[in-house]
Parts: C-alpha cells; structure tokens; sequence
C-alpha cells in the first residue's frame, strides 16, 4: 500500500473508472464532466467514444484530456509513462482538482491499481477504482469473465448501471449477487450513470479566481451556463425524478453518511482496529483525528477510499480545538454501530499511551 505524506498543497486523487465493454463508463464520464459543480477535472482516456472534448480543453486547460488512442493502458506503458501523462495534467498551471482514467474495457484493473499507486509524481495520488457494472448483462458478462468477482472485490466502489431496465425484484436478486461476489465492497445502483459526484471527489474548497483572457470555463460551457452545472442535490433529486425516476435509493439518496466528533483523544490502536475491519459498505472516510499521545500532539488528517488508507501530520491553528472530526460515508451501513465503534476506540487518558501505540498509524504516514 502506497504511504503518501502532507503537502502544502492538496493533492490531486487519480480515479480509475473500470468496467467491460458497454456498461456505461462513457456515459457516467460524461455525467460528471456536466455536474461537476465547479471541480475541474483531468481526464485519461484510452479508447474514447462520444465525449465533449471541447468542453474539456477550453479555458487554458490544453492538456485537460489526454488520449491515448485505442489500446490498453495497463499493458501499453509502464509507471514512467503514467508519470508523464499524469504530470501533464497534474501541473499546477493546470488547476485541475481530480484526474479520472477511463480504463479501456480489456484493461485490468489490478495492473491499473499498481501503476497510480507506484507513481512518482509528488502532486497525485490514489483515489480508488470505480468498477461499473451493466445490469442489464450482467449474467452474460459473468459467464464470459469469470474473473469478474475479483474485479469486484479490488474496487472501492461498484456502480450498477442500467438498473432501471430490471424489475424491481430483479433488482434486488443483481445487488445480492453482485454484494455477494465483491465480498462487502460497496455497491450503488443508478441509470444512465448518474452517481452523485462528491460520491469520487471534492469540490473546491476555495472559490476560482477569474478566468483571465475572457476564456469561458468549464462551467460556463456546460448546458444551462455556471448556473446549469453548479447544481444543488435538491435540484439534482428533482431532475431525476422527472426522468421518471423516483426510488429514493437512487443517486444522492443511495447513499448513508455518519458524523462524528469528540473532544477526547482516541486511542491508536483502537482507532487502527477499526480501519483494519471496516463495516460492510463503508466507502469513504475523511476528517481529522486527535491521538494527544505524548510527542504526537499534531493534528493527523485521515482519508480512506475503500481498502486504501493515509494518514497526514500537520500543525492546529492557533486557536483550533483539539478534537477528532470524521465524516464516514457508505451503503447499507449500520449507523448506529458505526458511531459506537468509533466511541470505543475513545481514550480519555492518553498520558498512559507510549510510542509503541503509535506504531500502526506511523506505517501510514511518510516519514
């Protein structure tokens, strides 16, 4: 596993976006790119179909999109090559917020897994792979890729696409198969590649200055103008549910999140435990954590996409409280025992807490 440290400057997480032949990866592209709520994103193709590519190298964003033509990524370079594709995009000039690869649909993704993650490129860094998958088809494609279980099981995210062409019940038979192959990787189901965005990244966390040479941006190209593409979750609920579209369990209301936050420190190794057998469906974690171990006093960011997990040191403000603030987010996940088990893992005297309670937390940090 890739130990990434603390920058100055937000890195920038690389997506995989993987799946056979016709489940809809283009498509949930393309979803993105138009509701992308003022993230700019870098995008690896490499065998592209219908995408907007001029609303992608507008705006002084030039190399926004690289293309590699048709072939596969996976076994057609090696990391030097990713590094440089990755560089062009990932260049601070850029301002790109996330890179997404659209793997080819030959590609494997433990081969595309391994070359982001032993990249040399100081600017990005893994931020998991999104396996889609067509309901539609899916025992079609099972029959002919037997491998498909591992696939599943190495993603950090199962989409579903074209669930809207199976019944309810038939529905409900795909997920449990689906669950039970990818062995509690986390699962959302969708039409037409409709995932929420912040479900992959961030949105910005400071406003763009003004795009100079009067450019048009990335929003301003989207259909509707700024207006159009910066939309809010209500107005993205309502545009599904006039596509005909009103199960609940769809695109912002998929999925679950738990807050927590406390005052006490927690306890390293407890937290470690935790991670180390995450709650079925547990996507995503972020947030700040507060150990207050002797000599490790500083203010530890944690991330996790899936199985990959970081930690970073960094300084309190002056004035900051001492306190850990998580955002977990997952499908299907227990509530309740989620915030429970981040309770035990609570060390209200941490005086007692030495190096060696460290240890675990400290492989995830680079030195």
């Amino acid at each position: 596993m890739r130990v990434v440290a603390g920058r100055s400057r937000r890195r920038i997480p690389v997506v995989i976006v993987a799946g056979f032949l016709g489940a809809g990866k283009t498509t949930l592209l393309n979803h993105l790119l138009t509701n992308r709520a003022g993230v700019r994103i870098g995008v690896l193709v490499n065998d592209f179909g219908s995408i907007e590519i001029d609303a992608m190298t507008v705006a002084g964003q030039v190399d926004s999109m690289v293309s590699l033509g048709n072939g596969c990524l996976c076994c057609a370079v090696d990391t030097s090559t990713v590094d440089e594709l990755l560089d062009r995009l990932a260049r601070p000039a850029a301002g790109i917020d996330v890179i997404v690869i659209e793997a080819s649909g030959l590609a494997e993704p433990r081969d595309m897994i391994r070359l982001v993650l032993a990249s040399e490129n100081p600017r990005v860094e893994y931020g998991g792979l999104v396996e889609v998958v067509d309901a539609a088809e899916f025992e079609s494609t099972r029959s002919r890729h037997p491998d498909l279980g591992t696939r599943l099981s190495l993603a950090d995210l199962v989409v579903v696409n074209k669930s809207d062409r199976l019944p309810a019940e038939g529905r409900a038979a795909l997920l449990a198969s689906v669950r039970a192959l990818g062995g509690g990787t986390p699962v959302v189901t969708t039409s037409h590649g409709r995932i929420d965005p912040e479900l992959l990244f961030e949105p910005p966390e400071r406003p763009r200055p003004e795009e100079r040479f009067g450019q048009l941006s990335f929003d301003q190209l989207a259909p509707g103008g700024a207006e159009g593409s910066a939309r809010t979750s209500e107005q993205a609920r309502r545009d599904h549910q006039e596509d005909g579209c009103v199960d609940e369990s769809h695109l912002h209301h998929g999925y679950q999140t738990v807050s927590f936050s406390s005052v006490t420190p927690l306890h390293p190794r407890r937290l470690m435990a935790f991670l180390d057998d995450r709650p079925p469906g547990l996507y995503r974690t972020k947030g700040f954590v507060y150990f207050g171990v002797a000599g490790h006093r500083q203010k530890f960011s944690l991330h996790t996409v899936g199985a990959f997990l970081r930690f970073r040191r960094s300084r309190w403000a002056a004035g900051e409280d001492r306190a850990t603030r998580l955002v977990l987010i997952g499908f299907g996940i227990d509530v309740e025992a989620v915030h429970a088990a981040l309770t035990a893992c609570l060390e209200p005297r941490p005086a007692g807490l030495t190096e060696q309670d460290m240890l675990r937390v400290l492989t995830f940090v680079e030195p």
